[in-house]
């Protein structure tokens, strides 16, 4: 029987800048935070670029010692008086190893471990988790993955708003006014994409500098696997066996392959738990929350006081109801894909499609499409109403018929085209939103392919038919909603524009317009495919 122990709040220590050797002779900088009275209790190791005073001091170091664990914060390589250059992802796996062989030759090491953090502090953990050895008990990830790539190239295209933001973001934030550069870096970022330059200069204009991780992030687009191939953990994600939490939320840019670490782990006969929000990337209300499920967390897995953690592993708050939901599993019970086809007349329903002509749009890459809402690593990327971008020319809008009854679609979603386009290079932008009543379109999620000659292949007509991955929902739509699919060329400056020509990703200046065809007929159901829940 596991006892529950008394919850006693502590005084807490810290020592500052203690020097943590590196196996090429950097030293990296960090602090412990210790609770006054506590002998040699579990340590909360957290691996940061953002510094470790300030709002993470209190946040990740005071708030857990409180609490009766010790934390040691560390500053990655490169940052906050640790030595050498901080090459983003690449040196965590050595440093993050490197760091638990220094905790071990410490007094104060008890023995049990954990690991917390968000975003690229989630990463830092994926780096090394597999590999730490069996003191590593316990890890809370939130808003993040053990790759980063695929957010990066999402859907084939380049994520550029937030990737530019992140390298903006790292170019001030270290610096004497660190705090107001990462408040100014969307704007900037913002500013950067809409000058009309190639990608290649775009570091400059919004960071002030020429940035090697961004044209590091250019020059492997065509072909990223060589340069990723040491900066991603993806495929040891099943090997982990500390016990792991993870924290998501429905607008975020790093859900889909967070999910699916959740999913890797489940396959391999792992039972982490998993909790989604109405929250996007950077958003207050998710740091508590992530905060919170850690602290229960490693109450129960090294402290044995499970009273804080739910029996359900997966827990969702389902927009649109206003709930939050507890499941077994993800995908939750009772779920079965429903193709809800488009038809003709813009129209959109579960039945085959009728015949009809293929409905057309131009994609101008020196008029990109833009976007309203959607995932994006800094900002509000709640949902927003869609209307005056459904009003452009170059959006295809297909909308179903009023729901008679509360429908809940909880899972994955995708979407399958029949497409034929005057160039071999452009992209489909696919989005799903809910319109209310009142003609207010809000977005739900959206997802991009990018195509290129030969991905995927054309028959000889040249139709391809296209599969395009959009975001997990987990959403009702109400009695007298509809639900709304808008297929385009673009989501500037989420997305990086398609100039329609093959060229370089950081230096192509060419710009061909893209005039498409989308196929709805019997021989060609296009249709989105949603995650119905019944009951």
């Amino acid at each position: 029987m596991t006892m529950t122990r008394p919850r006693t709040t502590h005084r807490v220590t810290i020592q500052r800048d203690l020097p943590v050797p590196m196996p090429d002779g950097v030293t990296l900088l960090a602090d412990r935070y210790a609770p006054v009275g506590a002998d040699r209790p579990p340590t909360i190791l957290v691996r940061s670029p953002y510094g470790r005073r300030g709002v993470f001091g209190l946040a990740y170091g005071r708030a857990f010692a409180r609490q009766g664990f010790q934390v040691v914060l560390q500053s990655c390589r490169g940052g906050f008086g640790s030595g050498g250059l901080l090459d983003p992802l690449v040196d965590e796996h050595e440093d993050g190893l490197a760091t638990l062989a220094w905790l071990r030759r410490q007094p104060w090491y008890g023995g049990s471990l954990a690991m917390h953090g968000p975003s690229y502090l989630g990463y830092t953990q994926w780096a090394i988790a597999p590999f730490a050895g069996p003191d590593l008990k316990a890890m809370a990830t939130s808003v993040t993955a053990s790759q980063f790539r695929d957010a990066a190239y999402v859907g084939g295209a380049f994520a550029l708003e937030s990737s530019l933001i992140w390298t903006t973001l790292t170019a001030s934030i270290d610096g004497p006014f660190g705090g107001a550069g990462a408040l100014l870096a969307p704007r900037r970022t913002r500013r950067a994409a809409l000058s009309g330059r190639p990608l290649g200069e775009l570091d400059v204009l919004s960071a002030g500098r020429g940035m090697p991780f961004f044209q590091d992030l250019l020059a492997h687009h065509a072909d990223p696997t060589a340069y990723w191939g040491r900066r991603d953990f993806s495929a040891s994600v099943g090997e982990v066996e500390a016990a792991v939490t993870m924290v998501g939320g429905w607008y975020d840019v790093f859900l889909p392959w967070q999910v699916k670490d959740y999913t890797e782990m489940r396959a391999a006969g792992r039972r982490p738990y998993l909790t989604i929000g109405p929250w996007y990337h950077a958003d207050v209300r998710q740091g508590r929350a992530a905060n919170a499920d850690a602290l229960a967390w490693f109450r129960a897995h090294l402290l044995g006081d499970p009273s804080g953690v739910r029996e359900l592993p997966v827990k969702l708050y389902v927009t649109g109801a206003g709930e939050w939901r507890d499941y077994p599993d993800w995908p939750v019970p009772g779920m079965r894909q429903q193709r809800w086809h488009l038809q003709p007349g813009f129209a959109l329903a579960p039945d085959n499609p009728r015949e009809g002509v293929p409905d057309r749009y131009r994609y101008d890459p020196s008029h990109p499409t833009p976007v309203l809402g959607g995932p994006v690593l800094l900002g509000n990327s709640e949902p927003r109403d869609n209307r005056r971008l459904e009003a452009r020319r170059d959006v295809l809008v297909y909308t179903g018929p009023e729901f008679r009854q509360d429908t809940e679609m909880i899972g994955p979603v995708s979407a399958d085209l029949y497409v034929r386009s005057s160039t071999e290079h452009t992209d489909v932008v696919v989005r799903v939103c809910d319109v209310h009543p009142t003609g207010a379109s809000y977005n739900v999620c959206e997802g991009v392919r990018r195509l290129a000659p030969g991905a995927p292949p054309a028959g000889p007509d040249g139709i391809r038919r296209v599969q395009v991955d959009l975001w997990p929902i987990g959403h009702r739509f109400r009695r007298g909603h509809r639900i709304r699919v808008h297929v385009a060329g673009g989501a500037y400056p989420r997305i990086a524009r398609n100039l329609g020509t093959g060229e370089p990703l950081g230096t192509g200046r060419t710009m061909v317009a893209a005039d498409n065809e989308v196929f709805h007929d019997p021989d060609h159901p296009s249709a989105i495919v949603l995650p119905l829940v019944s009951g």
